[in-house]
């Protein structure tokens, strides 16, 4: 019984310190209000170094602005080298999004190019701000559930999101909405690992802007 105490008190203290490096890596980028370090991933004008499975009619580019609307489809970031698959495992992520009324979306984490359907690999960041399904933008689909939305539609905003080993962060305009540890023994494959992101096409009813999409990778 003593055993089992000392194990989960250690499990904790793990777990707390996890939490405290991601929000470290946050908190230093908020205070600085700097970009050092960060590449970017769209270069404004084209979908180059993204690859669209099912449906890629429902991605276009305008004014700047990576814009997904039409049927389910994902856009998958491959890099500037399509034989070498880019894969990230810690980063600090950031993208100005705007998203229109009753729109659903997302930002993958972790995930890997397949040809069609839903991600089955990594973690969604959801981005719905006014549609029907009450998951709002900010939460870890089906793992961190946020019902309030952090921002309104028809206005940029920018999502960011900090992984440093088994933790996640993800912020809204500099607010930070949630810190999740990844528990131990998670199986399958929604899980941290590494890999790379996704955004996601919902439906035809669905309208959500991306620009200045970039990454900073972390030790």
């Amino acid at each position: 019984m003593i055993y089992e105490r000392i194990s989960e008190a250690v499990r904790l203290a793990i777990r707390a310190a996890a939490t405290a490096a991601c929000l470290q890596v946050f908190a230093v980028a908020l205070a600085a209000g700097a970009e050092d370090g960060f590449i970017s991933l769209f270069d404004g004008t084209t979908l180059a170094g993204w690859k669209a499975n099912e449906n890629p009619d429902s991605w276009g580019v305008k004014d700047g602005a990576i814009i997904c609307h039409g049927p389910r489809s994902h856009l998958f970031y491959v890099g500037p080298d399509a034989a070498k698959p880019a894969e990230f495992k810690n980063f600090h992520v950031k993208a100005e999004v705007l998203t229109k009324p009753v729109a659903n979306s997302g930002l993958f984490i972790h995930t890997v190019f397949q040809p069609d359907g839903w991600p089955a690999q990594g973690y969604e960041v959801q981005v719905n701000n006014s549609q029907q399904d009450p998951v709002r933008t900010g939460s870890l689909y089906n793992v961190v559930k946020n019902f309030t939305p952090p921002a309104k539609d028809d206005t940029w905003f920018t999502l960011e999101v900090v992984v440093k080993g088994k933790a996640v962060v993800a912020a809204v305009d500099g607010r930070v909405l949630f810190e999740f540890v990844e528990p131990e023994g998670v199986t399958g494959t929604r899980k941290l690992s590494q890999g790379t992101f996704a955004l996601q096409a919902h439906d035809p009813g669905s309208e959500v802007h991306y620009r200045n999409l970039r990454v900073k990778r972390l030790p």
